[in-house]
């Protein structure tokens, strides 16, 4: 017979109660501790190298990108390989035998993780993890090393070779021979094998008789794709209906015969700088630049003279894209089929007003002779007839349209127009005489000088009648060859042909034009 009471019941199913909750608070207290211990610990190998990790048989853990490739770099830079031929060696180091050790790269793969808790835990159980150097081989390097290890008194094998003979005009064959050698591709296949241990090795090779790889038969061959390619006709269409030929001995100077990437055949290879430099001077001789025409038209409308014609602009539009045929034409057999493709930009005709009449332009220049040389230009438009002060202020009556300068020899003056519109002259001025006579055509002013000592002594002795030198000539714009605008301080007169070819002008109305007119400003000189 029990002699619990319910009461004694309870308080023992409370206290049962309070211990598993307190039990289940210390675990809950111990996951807590544990996983942020554990979040800890991976945090502790972030950019570091993982439990385990080995390179070059050395743990690496917890060693950051840094220092594991300053081991390998070290390790690297003290390797050394002996070359046994026949017994005579030699010592070099991995750079000299076309060896490359990206340490660096090595070292990102050493510490290359998530960084996860899972993960970093599990490499700390689980084990070791090994990461080799990051090694590359230069074949061409390591075959030229092994070959320069062959005496001087064997002869080695030599390629057949084929060139171009410019003095006899003809693509020519150099036979192969045959010599001792060594086996190159077993010492590359050694390099390969022992040198990502970065530790220092021998590799043995025996001299033994060689035969070149390129033979004399495959230079013949070579030779003969040469030939054929250069029996093809060749030619690019421009877009006149004309061609372009290109010639044989051209094409030769263009082309080269060399060994393949293997060493073991031979190539035609291109010089596409050439080939690109040949296409893009035919496709400037082939396009033409636009340019606007003038007329002269009087205050009807009515056209007095056609100072310029128009010529519509020809651009090539596929230069690169008959460089790359040509190319391609060069490297085989079959013949160039190209065009220039052209786009034409229209040109226009200007109806520019007739200037003043020979009345208003003497009292235009009347006017100008109150003006000193060295008065503000802009002062200098509002004196000869551009505009005043008020009709500046009004947009609608500035002139617009490009500059440019019209000489009549004929009439024997300069006049500045902008687009349609005379802003300055007609100004009397001196052309060239009938034994050196002004050149008639479109220019552009390419070069100026302030003042400039003009002679003709480079052509003309010093006793030659017609020999002259003269001092600080000023304003001098040249818009074709020696040809130029520039004052001429010694002439009391204008209006007539005497100069060797320039135009003369008073040196007011040189330096007028100089500081209207620029680098560009173009120039149409006519009868």
């Amino acid at each position: 017979m029990s002699h619990l009471t319910d009461t004694d019941a309870g308080r023992t199913g409370n206290g049962r109660r309070r211990a598993l909750l307190i039990l289940i608070a210390i675990i809950a207290v111990l996951a807590i501790v544990l996983t942020g211990g554990a979040f800890a610990y991976a945090k502790s190998y972030e950019g570091k190298a993982l439990p385990g990790t080995t390179v070059l048989g050395k743990d690496v853990s917890g060693s950051s990108a840094r220092d594991i490739a300053a081991l390998v770099e070290k390790k690297a830079s003290g390797t050394d390989v002996t070359v046994d031929t026949d017994g005579r060696e030699s010592t070099a180091s991995l750079q000299e035998l076309g060896v490359s050790v990206d340490a660096k790269k090595t070292a990102e793969q050493a510490v290359a993780h998530d960084g996860s808790v899972s993960q970093v835990v599990s490499s700390t159980l689980s084990g070791s993890r090994a990461v080799d150097p990051v090694v590359s081989v230069d074949e061409k390097a390591a075959s030229a090393f092994a070959s320069a290890q062959i005496p001087k008194d064997r002869t080695a094998a030599k390629d057949a070779k084929v060139g171009y003979d410019e003095k006899a005009g003809t693509w020519k064959v150099r036979k192969s021979t045959n010599g001792q050698g060594v086996e190159t591709d077993a010492f590359v296949s050694a390099l390969k094998k022992k040198a990502s241990s970065l530790e220092s090795f021998t590799i043995t090779q025996s001299i033994t008789s060689s035969t070149p790889k390129i033979t004399t038969d495959k230079a013949k061959k070579a030779k003969d794709r040469v030939t054929t390619m250069l029996d093809q006709p060749m030619s690019v269409k421009g877009p006149d209906g004309a061609t372009h030929s290109v010639s044989s001995e051209r094409r030769s100077g263009w082309i080269s015969v060399e060994p393949d990437e293997k060493g073991e055949d031979l190539r035609i290879a291109v010089d596409e700088d050439a080939v690109r430099e040949w296409v893009s001077a035919r496709a400037d001789e082939d396009a033409v630049e636009k340019k606007d025409g003038i007329e002269q038209v009087d205050p009807e409308g009515k056209v007095v003279k056609t100072i310029a014609e128009k010529t519509d602009g020809v651009e090539i539009t596929n230069a690169d894209a008959v460089t790359e045929k040509l190319v391609t034409s060069l490297t085989g057999d079959s013949p160039l089929e190209a065009a220039f493709e052209t786009t034409t930009h229209k040109a226009e005709m200007t109806q520019a007003k007739a200037p003043d009449s020979d009345e208003e332009s003497d009292k235009d220049k009347k006017k100008d002779s109150e003006d000193s040389d060295d008065k503000d230009p802009k002062d200098k438009d509002k004196a000869t007839g551009s505009g005043s002060s008020k009709d500046e202020e009004k947009s609608s009556d500035k002139p617009t349209g490009e500059k440019w300068i019209d000489v009549d020899l004929t009439k024997k003056t300069v006049t500045a127009y902008q687009g349609d519109t005379p802003v300055w002259g007609p100004r009397t001025m001196v052309d060239g005489a009938d034994d050196h006579q002004t050149v008639t055509g479109s220019y552009e002013i390419y070069l100026r000088y302030e003042k400039q000592d003009m002679t003709n002594g480079a052509y003309k002795d010093q006793n030659d009648p017609e020999f002259y030198e003269t001092k600080d000539v000023p304003w001098v714009q040249y818009w074709h060859r020696g040809f130029a605008f520039h004052g001429a301080p010694w002439r009391s007169s204008f209006g007539y042909s005497g100069s060797h070819g320039c135009i003369n002008m008073p040196v007011s109305d040189a330096k007028w034009l100089y500081d209207w007119a620029s680098i560009g400003t173009r120039v149409e000189v006519h009868r």
